[in-house]
C-alpha cells in the first residue's frame, strides 16, 4: 500500500513518539483547534494513522489515548497516567510560551542511579528540569532526590550537555517540583521551586517580577542568567 503523509501527520507521529502517551483531546488542542470541526478532523486523522499501523492506541481511557507503534508499555499500564501528567505540564507551559529542547524522561547522567527528571525544557529562555510527584513521599526520599541533583551539579558534567549555549557560560537548570504538598527540602547550590502547577509558577513569576524590576540593575544572578525570577 502506498500512501503519502502530510507534514501534520509526521508532526503528530513524532509528538506521540516523544511524549509516549497522548490523549485525543490534547491532539485536538495542539494540532486541530484552528479547524471548523477540530474533534471530527482529529478522529479522522487518528483512525487513518492507526489503520496504517503508524501509531498504536488504547481505548481503556476516554477519550482514546495514542501510543507509539513500538510502545513498550502495556495498554492498561499505570505508566500511561504518568506520561499524560508530563503532557499536561507541557500543555500548561504552551499557554505561556512554547518550550524548546523538550526531553521527556531526561537521563542527563546517562547512567543508573543518577537524576531522572520527568521533563527537561527551555521555558521562557531558562532551562528547567521538572519532577512530577503524583504520590506523596517522605521528606527523606524527596531530600535524597535533591541530593542527587546536587551531586550532578558538583560533577560539572552538566556543562557539556547538548543544549547548553555555545556563546555564554553553562547554566544549571532550576528544578521544578510539581506537587500538591510542600516538602521541607533544601539546597544551597541549586534552585528548587515547589508548585502545584505551571499556572502557579507563572503567578509567582508575575508577582516577583514586579519586585525585581526595581533592583534588576543592582543584582547579579548566581544561577548564570536564569530569566525567570521566582520567590
Amino acid at each position: 500500500m502506498s500512501f503519502r503523509l502530510s507534514q501534520r501527520d509526521k508532526d503528530i507521529i513524532g509528538f506521540i513518539d516523544q511524549f509516549r502517551a497522548v490523549d485525543r483531546d490534547s491532539l485536538v488542542e495542539l494540532f486541530f483547534k484552528h479547524l471548523k470541526s477540530p474533534v471530527n478532523a482529529c478522529n479522522s486523522v487518528m483512525v487513518r494513522l492507526y489503520r496504517l499501523r503508524l501509531i498504536e492506541r488504547t481505548q481503556q481511557y476516554s477519550p482514546t489515548v495514542y501510543l507509539p507503534v513500538d510502545a513498550k508499555i502495556k495498554k492498561n499500564s499505570q505508566k500511561i497516567l504518568h506520561f499524560l501528567s508530563i503532557l499536561d505540564v507541557y500543555k500548561q507551559m504552551c499557554t505561556y510560551s512554547v518550550p524548546k529542547n523538550v526531553i521527556v524522561e531526561d537521563k542527563p547522567t546517562g547512567r543508573k542511579g543518577g537524576i531522572e527528571p520527568d521533563l527537561f525544557c527551555i521555558f521562557k529562555g531558562s532551562p528547567f528540569w521538572v519532577e512530577i510527584q503524583r504520590n506523596q513521599y517522605s521528606e527523606q526520599k524527596m531530600q535524597a532526590k535533591v541530593n542527587l541533583y546536587e551531586e550532578f551539579f558538583f560533577s560539572d558534567e552538566w556543562k557539556s550537555l547538548h543544549w547548553q549555549p555555545e556563546d555564554r557560560p553553562a547554566l544549571f537548570p532550576s528544578v521544578i517540583l510539581i506537587t500538591p504538598v510542600r516538602y521541607a527540602v533544601y539546597s544551597d547550590h541549586i534552585r528548587i521551586i515547589q508548585v502545584s502547577s505551571i499556572h502557579e509558577l507563572m503567578e509567582k513569576y508575575k508577582g516577583s517580577s514586579k519586585q525585581t524590576k526595581e533592583v534588576r540593575s543592582r543584582t547579579t544572578s548566581s544561577s548564570g542568567g536564569i530569566k525567570i525570577s521566582l520567590t
